[in-house]
């Protein structure tokens, strides 16, 4: 494989575990949702794994939002890193996590856990996705509430989108006075989620994307067929596309 060099500007660290780093390299252009590979020199071999990007194409820092991963051999070194240190980057994205293939509809629903919702960050920054769909609403499931990263990021689409968009934040391990309670696959079993987006899911005007731990994706494709969304695949056009975050 190849690699670039790259210089990491800035890091956040949202929780003990969840955290996001910004780094300068001349990586060439990309289709937003998708994701590169970060590596280190570890115990004498280069170490990589793949990490969505959270900005847009149009925005040359790059940036990713990742969490630890118990015993791994990477990400809690990435967590450790300060301003000014080398990490090398994977020299070309990949994914298909990305506009290009999602059929036509008339709305987008954009469902993500943990630290999925870093493609839909980048999506929702494109002048694309505004073009093709007339509403949007971004789900954003979490255990707990300070693991809602990204609140401004999302406040300023909200502000610049008006009612196109809406935010639907699920906290699923602690009581708060403006999240959903649960799981995203009840909700829309119960129709309870549809009600608070104020748009109804069909397979005619609905398509949806997803991304975070290999059980909410399942699950929540299994509660997307009740309305008539199929997994869309190429040569076979559906209405659900889906990326597990492990």
């Amino acid at each position: 494989m190849d690699w670039i060099e790259g210089r990491v500007i800035g890091r956040h660290d949202w929780t003990d575990h969840h955290h996001s780093l910004r780094i300068e390299a001349a990586l060439p252009a990309f289709e937003a949702g998708q994701f590169v590979r970060l590596g280190l020199e570890i115990d004498g071999a280069l170490v990589g794994r793949p990490y969505s990007l959270v900005n847009p194409p149009q925005e040359p820092t790059l940036e990713v939002y990742f969490d630890i991963v118990p015993g791994g051999p990477l990400s809690h070194r990435l967590a450790r890193l300060e301003a000014g240190a080398a990490v090398r980057v994977g020299a070309r994205a990949h994914g298909l996590l990305v506009l290009s293939q999602v059929p036509e509809g008339r709305d987008l629903w954009l469902m993500a856990s943990g630290t999925g919702i870093g493609p839909f960050l980048s999506i929702l920054r494109t002048d694309e996705v505004w073009r093709r769909f007339e509403s949007i609403r971004l789900v954003q499931a979490v255990r707990r509430v300070r693991e809602l990263a990204y609140a401004d990021v999302i406040a300023a689409i909200a502000a610049r989108r008006g009612a196109r968009f809406r935010h639907l934040p699920f906290v699923s391990r602690e009581a708060c006075d403006f999240a959903m309670p649960g799981r995203i696959p009840a909700a829309l079993a119960s129709g309870t989620l549809q009600a608070r987006a104020g748009l109804d899911i069909s397979a005619d005007a609905s398509r949806v994307m997803l991304c975070g731990n290999p059980g909410m994706v399942a699950e929540t494709t299994t509660a997307l067929t009740a309305f008539g969304l199929v997994r869309h695949k190429r040569g076979d056009d559906g209405q659900i596309c889906q990326e597990n975050y492990w």
